[in-house]
């Protein structure tokens, strides 16, 4: 009985160990998804230019741009989330598109068909890269305003670290990948395991430009709470459109728009 137990045992770990090797050499898969496409059927209400920005590391990401007929150089530059293509965020960018202002939409290495694939450093890399390929057409950081989404909302808070940007919008933001993974695999030892940590609650008291941090409290992805911890961590300005009956990907109506048209216009 006791060789039974201990064989049972013996088994056990061995499974876990499998489990541990398996999610430390693929866990990039597990986070990053570029090929889950959703919002396929959306229609474009606004005009744009298929650019490609090069990158320090030899790549050319594919992006949208969106210039008004102005001289008004406010610009949002649109940092997407961990799943999709450039076309899942259509329903958005028509409502931005109302605005009266410019957006960069970039894709992430490895998603829309760009080379390379997705990691931390990488993802800082490509938005850093967006910054200077804007910058390059005479928008200052000043007129940049960094739109997070979900994942992206780590890599806008990187970006804007100890710098001064017109804006920084967090759409559905975490505290950090480990909490996360924390959550969904409770089961590892998640800490010691993950690559890319996104450990955006270290980072958020260094951001010095205005925040606007949007959250549905039913998010069922990233829990509101580490959405609302982060605004609290976050320096003023700062601003906050919390819905009491929105998800992860929140819906873009005209109390979300109004909010986003405030803080771009600096009204709130």
């Amino acid at each position: 009985m006791s060789k039974f137990i201990l064989g049972g045992f013996l088994l056990v770990i061995i499974f876990y160990l499998v489990v541990i090797t398996y999610t430390f050499f693929f866990q990039r898969t597990l986070l990053y998804h570029p090929s889950e496409n959703t919002y396929q059927n959306d229609q474009k209400n606004f005009d744009h230019q298929e650019v490609f920005i090069p990158t320090e590391d030899g790549l050319n990401l594919k992006a949208w741009f969106h210039k008004k007929n102005s001289s008004n150089n406010t610009t949002i530059l649109y940092l997407h989330g961990n799943a999709g293509d450039l076309s899942n965020r259509i329903y958005k960018l028509n409502e931005l598109s109302k605005l009266n202002v410019n957006f960069l939409l970039l894709a992430w290495r490895g998603f829309s068909g760009n080379g390379g694939s997705p990691t931390e450093q990488g993802l800082y890399i490509d938005a850093k890269s967006a910054v200077t390929w804007l910058n390059n057409r005479g928008i200052k950081e000043s007129e940049i305003i960094l739109y997070g989404e979900s994942l992206g909302t780590g890599v806008a808070i990187e970006t804007s670290r100890n710098k001064i940007f017109k804006g920084v919008i967090l759409e559905s933001p975490y505290t950090s990948m480990v909490d996360l993974g924390k959550i969904y695999y409770p089961y590892l030892p998640v800490r010691l395991l993950l690559r890319d940590k996104f450990e955006t609650y270290k980072k958020i008291s260094e951001v010095q430009s205005p925040i606007l941090i949007l959250h549905g409290k039913l998010d069922t992805i990233v829990p509101f709470y580490m959405g609302k911890k982060i605004y609290d961590l976050s320096n003023p300005p700062k601003y906050f459109y919390f819905v009491d009956n929105d998800d992860h990907m929140m819906r873009f109506d005209e109390n979300l728009i109004q909010s986003i048209k405030d803080f771009v216009s600096s009204k709130i």
